[in-house]
Formats: structure tokens, C-alpha cells, sequence
């Protein structure tokens, strides 16, 4: 029997313990957060009774009303956009799916389906009563040969970029008839100079600072969406447009083979239509477009990626922040998203000549899906929705909102910039020293995406970096961090889970910025003689009391069934995982990005695929070879996912039942 002396002392450490864990639980606590809605609110525009926007374009007129345009082949001036009651004006219609607009000396000019038009209001009765055609280019028929623009360039000109056409296997688009993939610039004159090549899906067309931008969405060749410079003679990255190339005008020699001949196109469903084997994919070689345009110069890499499921999965219009507008965000760039109904925003700067920076999310909870943005006179920046065809989370098939600053200025990372040793984090409000000085409140991991022809690519090449050091501003309006092992032309992903706001406690808003780092820059780099290399996760881990002999602890206790050690056979899986056991795969594979567990979004909600009542076999063999004709009412069909191994599959699967 111990002793009373056994037993104090047991005692003492055992409030020592208990004081340890209540400091490692105070210095991990989850902190209270502001919410997006606290700074930006999204205000419903009212729209007509019986109008359906589908909004295609939309810009501002110099007298502060807006030029809408939408799929369905109306031009809306929409007068006095901000007031409780704005009026809708019908100026144009009869036309075919209008996917943008722009104002120059008095008219409207309109990219259709198949020509840049120009309308004009002669009489002055508030409607167009001259319609004609600037350019005409060539269309196929083909279902998704969309066309989006114009804007207008420096010299006056337009830019317009044209979709790929998409045929029975939708996710291998083709170049069915002249320029389709590539970026045009058209003249007053009806004049034409092809400008890029290697698009697929080139929806947001936008001049930033008198440059031509685009974003592109995922799919075959193009990994992730991105925001992407576009030069004249430049190649984004899709070669079916390349078959062009030998037209006269074009500025681009490059032929489709070149590119074969580092990567053989290769598909992801047999001649039958049925998927390949998933590990095909998974062990397939790994390549990027940095190592292509290695072998072609012509190649052009994303200035900042945004990655998939996480920033969007239909990239769309770019706008700048008006530089005396929205406080510490001005001058930055927002990204709209069509399929996740949200707005990111983008830091940009230029180093070594090209551009690079951060993507962090913005807002999200918009009703439809965000296809064009425009700022309203009051600063107010309005955004054009629609879902239908393309399938996108809110309730709303279409609509018009604008989103409000209310002027409080949240707590977030400013920018994001490169440092030849690391980092430098800007924030909107000083951070809370204690936590800005201790390495362990930041983390960075790097990773890339795969160039190939199969659609889209998950995250490869993955790793956590190393944080040596961090230096914080005196006025603790800035980080600066050491991080060892920083890579060229990777995705940097920084998180910041640990930072406070020095005024209120409260945490980042958007802990997490993606930064595209394509150059290095030179520079003085920190000695880590004026660093601080304070790590209270590695204090906690030393003061953590030795493990008890014949503890079970996360290493050695059994995996679950249906977990980790997920059996061979699919359908013997005993106990389903939970949902926070399969988040992370549901996160990693991006399906979160187009299924909710409750609600309908892009596809199906997670419950009512569990009404179906299918095999875990079948749900894994429907991850890799999607049937859309189960799911007749659902516009965008969900594409192959061999890339998803079939051990997360029967996971995902095996949770996916348990709903049942």
C-alpha cells in the first residue's frame, strides 16, 4: 500500500499536469472569429416579376447606370442600380446569349454566340434601334461554343475569348471550326488579329491596369483554375486550339505534336466510355507546365493559381478595387466564381518582370453562382448571377446583388509577399505580439499541379516546409517569415490559425493565402540574430508529461473498420467513418466543392445520394465513372475521378451510406 508521502506528491503532479494541459489548451483555444457578413453584406437588387437575368455581362455606364446582359438574349439598362426601386429598361433583345458587354462613345458593344455586336440608340428613345455586326467568326453549332467579351483594349480595340467546343465526351473539348480556344482582337473596322491560343474555357475576360487577364476552369490540361496573363503570341495552355496555328494572322507557329511529344494526351474513359483504372492516374509521371514551358517558351504559366474546390471550380470575371474604395483592400483584385457562388480576392505584384502573388477567400453565400462583377458609383461592387446549365451552390437559378462595405475594417492578411528567404504578411490591423512572434502560429506547405490531358489534377508533389524564424514590424502591422525548402512555380500555401488581432483577440477572418511563387526574389535576406525562433508547440511537446506504459495512444490504437485499414473487400466495411474522419478526404478530392451533406448544390446533396440505397462497390465504381442520366435534373454532369483512390473511395462511400 503507498504511503500518505506516495500519495501527496502523486497529488502535486498531478495538478502540475492538470496546469500544463489547461495551458496547452489556453495557448490552442480555437479563438473568437468575426465572420465575413460582419464587414460585407450581400443586398438583394430587386429585379422585375417575371424577368429572368441569367446575367452574361454587365458594366457600368458613365452616368452610373448599369448595361446587363443575359443568356437568354436581352440588354437591360438597369437606372438607378442602388436605389430601392431601380428601373429596368429593356434596350435590346432577340439576341443570342449575350456573355458580356461594354460602353464605348454611346453604344453598347456585345459579344454573341457567333459575332461582336454593336448596338446604338439613335432616336434617343431609350432603346436600341441599330444593331450590327462588328465581327463575325466561325461556329460549329456545337452546344458550348460560348463567347465572352468584349473589353476594350488600350488602342480602342476589343478583346474576346471563345470556348472550345465540347463534344459527346464533354471533358475532352475540341476546336471545331477556327479560333475557337483562342483570344481575338477586333477593330471598329471589323478587322481581326488572333492574339493567344490554348484556352478551354476562357469565361473571365478582364483588362486590369490596361493588360488582358483571363481566368480559365479546370478540366483536361488545365489542373486548377488560375488568373493568367494573356501577351499576344502567347500559349495558356489547351492544345486543341493549335491546329490553327498555320491560319494566316496567326501569331503563334506551335503545333499540337510539340506538346504530345512531352505529353502524350491520354484519356480517362475507354473507347466504351468507361474510366480508366484509377491507378493509372495515380501513378502516372509527373509533370507541370513549369517543366513544359522548359521544352516551350510560348507556354504561359498562371500568375496565381486558385485552388480548386478551395477558390472556386468555374473561375470568372476579374475586377480591381477602385483605388479609393474598400479601404486596405484597394487596388487588389477579386475573383468571381460561377460554380461555388463566391469572391476571392488576389494581392499581385510583379517579380523578376512577371506576375505572381496570394489568393485568399473573400465572400461567399451569394444566391447564384457569380459570372460578372461591376462597381457601382457609390462603391458598392454589383455581381451578375446565374446557374442555370452550369450548376452552382444558392438557391437562386439567377439574379442580381451587390455587395456593401460597411467601412469596419476586419482583420485579415493584406498582402502576401515574396522574400528571398520566405515571406512577408501584411495585415489589416496590428496582430497580437506574443502570438506573431512564435513560429508555431504559422505554417506553410508547398505543392503543384499536373499538366496532362486528363481533367483536372489533384494536389502532387506535396510538402510542409520548415519555419525557421519570424520577424515582426514594430507596429506589428507585419511578419516576416524564414521558410527553408521554398519552390519555384509552386502553390505556397501559408496558414495562420494562430495569429490574433492585438486590438479585439480575434482571429484572421481567412487564416489560409495561396501564393503562386513563379521567381524568388533577390535580396537581403534575415539573420536569425533578429528573428524570434519562439515555438510554443515544441515548449508544449517538452512539457508534456512521459506516456504511461500500455497507454493506447493515436499510434497504436486500432484503425476503425472502414477507416485506415479499410478491407479489401468493398462491401465487408463493418462501422462507417464519421464525417470528421472523412472530411479531409472529401476536402482533398474537392468534393465538397459540389456536394453538401444536407442541401443541394452543384450535384446532389450526400443524403440523397444514401436514398439510393447503392453499394459502397457502386458508389466507388460512380466517384470513377460518373452515370449522369441518374441524375437527369442536375445541369452540370460530374466528371470521371480516377484520380480518387479506391481506398478513400470506399471510405467516402461507406460514410456516405451511413446517412441512410
Amino acid at each position: 500500500m503507498k504511503g500518505k508521502h506516495f500519495w501527496k506528491k502523486a497529488a502535486g503532479r498531478l495538478l502540475q499536469l492538470g496546469a500544463a494541459a489547461m495551458l496547452w489548451q489556453g495557448a490552442h483555444a480555437q479563438a473568437e472569429s468575426a465572420k465575413e457578413d460582419d464587414y460585407f453584406k450581400i443586398m438583394r437588387v430587386p429585379v422585375p416579376e417575371g424577368d429572368l437575368l441569367e446575367v452574361g455581362g454587365l458594366c457600368t455606364l458613365p452616368n452610373g447606370n448599369l448595361a446587363l446582359t443575359t443568356r437568354r438574349g436581352d440588354v437591360f439598362v438597369v437606372e438607378n442600380p442602388t436605389s430601392a426601386k431601380p428601373f429596368f429598361r429593356k434596350f435590346a433583345t432577340g439576341m443570342h446569349e449575350v456573355l458580356g458587354v461594354a460602353y464605348k462613345n454611346g453604344s453598347l458593344y456585345c459579344a454573341q454566340r457567333g459575332e461582336l455586336t454593336r448596338l446604338t440608340d439613335t432616336d434617343n428613345d431609350g432603346k436600341a434601334d441599330r444593331y450590327e455586326t462588328v465581327y463575325a467568326w466561325p461556329i460549329s453549332g456545337n452546344y458550348h461554343e460560348y463567347s465572352f467579351g468584349p473589353k476594350v483594349a488600350p488602342d480602342g480595340k476589343f478583346f474576346v475569348t471563345l470556348n472550345l467546343g465540347f463534344p459527346d465526351v464533354w471533358w475532352h473539348p475540341k476546336s471545331f471550326v477556327p479560333w475557337r480556344g483562342w483570344t481575338l482582337k477586333i477593330g471598329e473596322d471589323g478587322s481581326v488579329e488572333p492574339w493567344a491560343a490554348g484556352m478551354r474555357s476562357p469565361c473571365g475576360i478582364s483588362m486590369i491596369d490596361d493588360e488582358l487577364f483571363y481566368t480559365d476552369n479546370q478540366g483536361d490540361w488545365v489542373g486548377s483554375g488560375s488568373i493568367m496573363q494573356v501577351k499576344k503570341g502567347a500559349f495558356m495552355g489547351h492544345p486543341a486550339s493549335l491546329v490553327w496555328t498555320d491560319m494566316p494572322g496567326s501569331p503563334l507557329k506551335l503545333k499540337q505534336d510539340q506538346v504530345f511529344a512531352l505529353v502524350k494526351p491520354r484519356y480517362d474513359v475507354d473507347k466504351n466510355g468507361r474510366a480508366v483504372k484509377p491507378e493509372n492516374i495515380v501513378n502516372e509521371k509527373f509533370l507541370s507546365e513549369y517543366e513544359i514551358k522548359k521544352a516551350i517558351p510560348e507556354l504561359q504559366l498562371p500568375a496565381v493559381w486558385l485552388p480548386h474546390g478551395i477558390l472556386g471550380i468555374s473561375n470568372s470575371e476579374i475586377v480591381k478595387i477602385p483605388e479609393d474604395q474598400w479601404g486596405p483592400f484597394a487596388g487588389q483584385l477579386l475573383v468571381g466564381d460561377q460554380g461555388m457562388s463566391k469572391v476571392s480576392r488576389v494581392f499581385m505584384e510583379k517579380v523578376n518582370g512577371e506576375y505572381q502573388g496570394a489568393a485568399i477567400e473573400f465572400r461567399s453565400g451569394f444566391q447564384s453562382g457569380v459570372t460578372r462583377m461591376a462597381w457601382g458609383k457609390d462603391g458598392s461592387l454589383f455581381a451578375g448571377e446565374t446557374a442555370r446549365g452550369w450548376g452552382s451552390a444558392g438557391d437562386a437559378g439567377q439574379g442580381l446583388q451587390r455587395l456593401v462595405w460597411n467601412g469596419k475594417i476586419p482583420f485579415e492578411m493584406r498582402a502576401v509577399r515574396a522574400m528571398p528567404d520566405g515571406f512577408e504578411i501584411e495585415f489589416t490591423k496590428p496582430a497580437e505580439r506574443k502570438y506573431a512572434e512564435d513560429i508555431a502560429s504559422y505554417k506553410v506547405e508547398s505543392y503543384i499541379y499536373k499538366y496532362h490531358s486528363v481533367y483536372g489534377s489533384p494536389p502532387v508533389n506535396q510538402q510542409t516546409l520548415q519555419i525557421k524564424g519570424v520577424k515582426v514590424s514594430p507596429d506589428g502591422m507585419k511578419a516576416r517569415i524564414i521558410v527553408d525548402g521554398l519552390r519555384p512555380y509552386y502553390i505556397h500555401t501559408l496558414t495562420l490559425e494562430g495569429l490574433r488581432d492585438a486590438e479585439t483577440s480575434f482571429s484572421l477572418v481567412h487564416p489560409t493565402a495561396y501564393y503562386t511563387l513563379n521567381n524568388i526574389p533577390e535580396g537581403a535576406r534575415l539573420t536569425m540574430n533578429e528573428v524570434s525562433t519562439r515555438n510554443s508547440a515544441v515548449a508544449e511537446t517538452k512539457a508534456a508529461p512521459a506516456k504511461a506504459a500500455g497507454a493506447k495512444t493515436a499510434a497504436t490504437k486500432p484503425a476503425a473498420a472502414g477507416t485506415a485499414a479499410a478491407p479489401k473487400n468493398a462491401g465487408t466495411i463493418a462501422k462507417a467513418p464519421t464525417y470528421a474522419e472523412v472530411k479531409p478526404l472529401l476536402s482533398k478530392h474537392t468534393c465538397l466543392a459540389c456536394h453538401n451533406t444536407d442541401k443541394r448544390q452543384v450535384g446532389p446533396a450526400y443524403r440523397d445520394v444514401a436514398k439510393r440505397k447503392y453499394s459502397i462497390e457502386k458508389i466507388v465504381q460512380l466517384i470513377h465513372n460518373p452515370q449522369p442520366q441518374n441524375w437527369p435534373d442536375y445541369a452540370t454532369p460530374m466528371p470521371p475521378m480516377p484520380q480518387v483512390p479506391v481506398a478513400d473511395a470506399k471510405k467516402i462511400a461507406a460514410w456516405i451510406n451511413s446517412l441512410k
